[in-house]
Formats: C-alpha cells, structure tokens, sequence
C-alpha cells in the first residue's frame, strides 16, 4: 500500500537558515530545489516578513505583518535560482551579521501561465503533485471565480491585494466551520464571517471563488492567491482542541513535521506561530517567529512542541496555543512521510 507519492518532501518544501552579509549578491543556496516561493523572516532582530515569488518577479515582495501593498525593490531579492534564491542588501533579508530563516516551496513554471478556468482569467503557477499554486489575478468587484490549477479543492486560499495598501491577508481555511468563515494572517483576530470575501462557497477542484470586497476582488486592482491542496504524507491542514497543559494533544499528521504554523480561532491573541525542523532547541521545539509581527525569533515558551515522526505534540499551556477548550487550527507540511511507496518509515527525533 502506498502512503504518499511524495517520498521526499524536500524536493518540494524546505527550511534554509542563513546570515546576512549586507551586500548585494549574497547567494543562498542548499534550498534543494529551484523555489517559486520564499518566505524570509530575520530571526535575531526586528524586521517584517518578506514575501516574494517567481511569479510576480524577483523586485516584488509583501510583508505577512502589514496590510501594505506590494512594494517594488531592487536590493530584496536578484534572483530566484537553481538551488536557492540570491539576495540584495535590503536589511529585511541581508543585514550584514543577522541571522535569517527562509521558507521555500516549489510551485510550477517560473512565470506561471494562462488560466482561463474561472471568470476572470488568471496567471498560475502549479504544482499538482504537491499540492500548491500561485496565482495572479485582476479584480472586478463583481462575484466572480478564478483558476488556480492544482486539479483538486485546495484546503487553504491565502488572498492579498497587491495594489493599495490597507488591504489584510484573507485566508479561507477548510478547518474553520464553513466558507462563510475567514482569518486574516497579518493579525490576531478571531475566525471572523462574511460573504463578501470568498461569496460563502468552498472552492472546487478547478476554482475558488471571491465576493465583493476590495480584499479579494478589488475592481482594476491586482491580487495575489496563494493555494494549497492536502497531499497525504506531505502537508496537513486540521484543526486541534487546547487541554491547557504542558503535555498538550497530539495532532496526527502522518508524516514527521518540518514546518507548523498555527493560530487560535475561538479567541483573539497570540497570533501565528511558526516553528519549523532546522533552527536548533529541539525537542522540544520552542524557538518561534510569529507571521503576523516583525519580533525576532523568541525562546519563551509560547509555541513549544515537539515534531515527532508522525506528527507533533504542544508542549506548552497559553492560551494562544494550547489554552483548555480552545479551537486552533495548524497548517504543517513534511520533512518526510511516516511511510512513502519505498516503505521506508520516517524517525522521531
């Protein structure tokens, strides 16, 4: 029997750690692949979060912790390579001495291509093996739907206006109660309801659909979709219940953890934590950095888990992780599958 058809997830999803050199050309390299998206966040000093994919190009990035628009620079990333991405001397990705985690996954061409699955036509980059696409559309603020490529229903639509600042990071979530539902990434609100975001319908295996609001659908405006389909042994989007004790739930994902990301929904606070396989003090794990702020990475406490070989365990009792009672939803993607086609069984730490 087959667990997964991913039996090395780093060919798709992976965590680089590196320095900054404050000098324009500071290659990064081991990633292990050609990454069509880069998440970069500085670890030991204050600076936002930087966003930048191959779709939109290499001068573009937004920040997951501000509803800014997105900005065009030079010096944040130069290109996006082989093995890795090379940076400019943008402090929020080079400052000379600082230490710097990237989150890098593989998405489909470079520079996507023409979809014409929804009503409004769109630019997709899709990876259907792992379950992940970009997509670039323009609005019309009229309801309308839009393809992202991936062949299946993804579990999680992240939707950002590049055009106009002011706009939050909407995410649909198949974890929240129905589509009705939504998060905003950038903040620490609570699961909120609207129908004018994603028109309070599930996206289907072609589409995903936007209302109204100038968040999603802004009219002549241009938006971003990030979107991410559940592959067995690969990635895990759930839903968890706090028992508001340092030995917390076990979340099942059938694959050892490399990167868990999640966020309270019954309760404004805390935030999204982000604990991933590669910055040391593990397990358990309880070195973080918080997506929806510019913090420097933190060892309080307030996000430790342990990534175990088949999923990961809360090892802390806060509200805004483990709180008793509390509803929290995660996102997790692999370092490796409990067992692949290879029957080859994955290691606890």
């Amino acid at each position: 029997m087959a667990f997964t058809t991913i039996n090395k997830s780093g060919d798709y999803f992976n965590t680089k750690l590196y320095t900054g050199n404050g000098s324009a050309g500071n290659a990064v390299t081991g990633v292990g692949f050609a990454p069509n998206f880069v998440w970069i966040k500085e670890r030991s000093s204050t600076s936002s979060h930087v966003l930048g994919n191959t779709v939109t190009g290499i001068n573009k990035r937004l920040q997951s912790d501000t509803t800014s628009a997105e900005g065009t620079l030079s010096n944040i990333f130069t290109s996006f390579d082989s093995d890795g991405f090379t940076n400019g001397a943008d402090n929020g990705v080079n400052e000379n001495g600082q230490t710097y985690a990237s989150w890098n996954w593989n998405g489909g061409t470079v520079a996507g291509s023409a979809n014409t699955d929804g009503s409004i036509s769109s630019t997709v980059s899709a990876n259907t093996t792992s379950g992940f696409s970009i997509v670039t559309y323009t609005g019309t603020g009229s309801i309308a739907t839009i393809g992202h490529g991936l062949g299946v229903a993804p579990n999680v639509v992240i939707v950002k206006q590049r055009t106009a600042a002011g706009n939050h990071w909407v995410m649909y979530n198949s974890a929240l109660p129905s589509a009705n539902y939504f998060l905003y990434l950038d903040g620490t609100d609570a699961q909120q309801t609207a129908t004018n975001f994603f028109n309070n319908a599930a996206p289907s295996n072609s589409v995903f659909t936007v209302g109204t609001d100038a968040q999603t659908n802004g009219n002549t405006n241009s938006l971003i979709a990030y979107c991410f389909a559940e592959k067995q042994g690969y990635s895990k989007f759930g839903s968890y219940v706090g028992n508001g004790s340092t030995n917390g739930p076990f979340v099942y994902t059938g694959f050892k953890p490399a990167f868990v990301i999640t966020k309270r929904i019954d309760s404004t606070g805390g935030g999204w934590g982000i604990n991933d396989n590669k910055r040391p003090n593990y397990n358990p794990e309880n070195l973080y950095l918080v997506a929806n702020t510019n913090s420097a990475e933190a060892s309080d406490g307030s996000w430790t888990m342990d990534l175990l070989s088949n999923g990961w365990k809360a090892r802390y009792n806060n509200g805004h992780f483990n709180a008793s009672g509390g509803s929290y939803i995660y996102m997790a993607f692999a370092e490796a599958p409990l067992v692949g086609t290879n029957n080859i069984p994955a290691n606890a730490r």
